[in-house]
């Protein structure tokens, strides 16, 4: 692809758990054994992975609908205890820093918009591996989660760039109505928690099913 091709889009946020980071089954696990040690119903795969990238606690109470309101910190504590437990076993996902290299090359800014919270994503952007990778960032706990489009907005607003040059890439229906909610264009991924089988109706630019395809689609759409 000609370096010279224009580019589409200014600013290109990102999802983090599922889309760049290859977390989404640690994730299902320990929303599942969160919600067993305060005693409610656990969830299936499906129904905990259907919760990843909303906001901590929104995730916990829609994949937990017995667990009463007063347990709620307990089921957060609970949650955390197990995936500190695992955190050392997470990774980017192959081919995720090269793709971001390249992206950075072309001019793109880039942006992670994510259901974490701060702490957690700091804790990943500090490492050397991706110092300096990205230009913003907008956590949950410091603004409204997704589907809410206040992340987008705030990151728009931070870049002065307006939501046709706007990008948001997700593996979830949570991050593509966020994006069409702000006016902006998307992408789904299908090799995180959610299968393509609701993308459609947020009409994404595309639909990848690697990191591979997301690449490719990107130097091509982007």
């Amino acid at each position: 692809m000609p370096a010279s091709r224009p580019r589409r889009f200014d600013l290109i946020a990102f999802d983090w758990d599922g889309t760049l980071y290859d977390s989404t089954a640690i994730i299902v696990r320990c929303i599942q054994e969160a919600v067993r040690d305060v005693g409610g119903t656990v969830p299936t795969d499906q129904q905990a992975a259907w919760v990843i990238g909303m906001s901590l606690m929104q995730a916990l109470a829609h994949a937990a609908p017995d667990v009463p309101a007063e347990k709620y910190t307990e089921l957060g504590n609970r949650y955390r205890f197990h995936y500190f437990k695992h955190q050392d076993d997470l990774s980017l996902f192959p081919g995720v820093l090269p793709l971001l290299d390249e992206l950075r090359a072309r001019g793109h800014l880039l942006a992670v918009a994510t259901g974490k919270n701060r702490r957690g994503l700091d804790e990943a952007l500090h490492t050397v591996q991706l110092r300096g990778v990205f230009d913003g960032s907008r956590t949950a706990d410091e603004t409204a989660g997704k589907p809410h489009p206040l992340m987008l907005q705030e990151l728009m607003a931070e870049f002065d760039v307006p939501p046709e040059r706007t990008l948001m890439i997700g593996d979830t229906t949570h991050d593509l109505q966020m994006a069409l909610s702000a006016g902006c264009a998307s992408v789904g991924v299908t090799y995180g928690a959610h299968s393509a089988e609701g993308f459609a109706a947020l009409r994404p630019l595309f639909v990848a099913n690697s990191v591979r395809e997301l690449h490719d689609g990107l130097l091509q759409h982007g």
